[in-house]
């Protein structure tokens, strides 16, 4: 390690010490979605030193993401997300390598990717068919995979929470994937979610020529936009990350 990054990740070694700095060197994470929080998340992780990150997404940022996303400024407006996201960071370590897909992660277009290159897998996209495919691939590749949970229509970072997807309550999201995941035979999953109960939209704001929908894609039809705050997928995309550099550092176990 060169003396420039001895000292960048000087705090961290504080906490994590050399063997975990190399553990999360050596790893190669997939963050699926980088938009409110996938973007924090692969922010925590480069800030974090994780040696390979691969990007997937085919979204560009636009004036609506302004007010969440990290990687949403004036200056990327019409910018590819993964290219965004890349480019930050190159500009944090330009050691890490960095691998990016502009794909919209779908079972058609799972076969894109070899989890088996994977340490760990981020789900941070909106489909139940993307989280579901994303879940079966990574348990049939012995992949750990840790999914975010919904984080439209909510007002309070602390109320989320860690927990296996049969131990969720609340969260509309969560119940139809515990529902979809034990038809499936999944016995855990690691989510990250919410027991705030989701907002009902101002209905004076919900002018129809006016508000903000999203895109008609498979697996998602086109269909009212959540509400969103800053501080909200923030704080999910952060612990989300952090479960993942915990987990492949095991410093919880010290």
């Amino acid at each position: 390690m060169t003396d420039t990054a001895r000292e960048q990740y000087s705090r961290t070694r504080l906490l994590l010490g050399q063997a975990g700095l190399d553990k999360l060197r050596q790893a190669r994470v997939a963050v699926f979605g980088v938009g409110g929080v996938g973007g924090y998340v692969v922010e925590a992780l480069a800030r974090s030193g994780v040696g390979a990150l691969d990007l997937i997404d085919d979204d560009k940022v636009c004036l609506s993401n302004l007010n969440r996303q990290i990687i949403a400024t004036r200056s990327t407006l019409g910018q590819y997300k993964v290219d965004v996201a890349a480019a930050r960071i190159r500009d944090i370590d330009p050691d890490i390598v960095v691998r990016t897909y502009k794909t919209f992660y779908t079972p058609d277009t799972a076969g894109q990717f070899d989890f088996t290159q994977y340490s760990y897998v981020v789900d941070a996209i909106d489909t139940v068919t993307g989280k579901l495919a994303l879940v079966m691939q990574a348990k049939e590749a012995g992949v750990p995979i840790i999914c975010s949970m919904g984080a439209g229509n909510k007002l309070d970072p602390s109320r989320f929470e860690v927990a296996d997807i049969y131990d969720t309550s609340v969260c509309p999201l969560a119940r139809v994937m515990r529902s979809e995941c034990r038809k499936r035979g999944i016995q855990h999953l690691k989510v990250v979610y919410s027991k705030e109960p989701p907002l009902s939209p101002r209905m004076e704001e919900m002018v129809a020529e006016t508000a903000p929908q999203s895109e008609a894609r498979p697996g998602n039809p086109k269909k009212r936009a959540p509400g969103s705050l800053a501080f909200v997928p923030s704080a999910a995309g952060l612990i989300l990350a952090g479960e993942v550099i915990c987990d492949l550092t095991g410093c919880r176990n010290g």
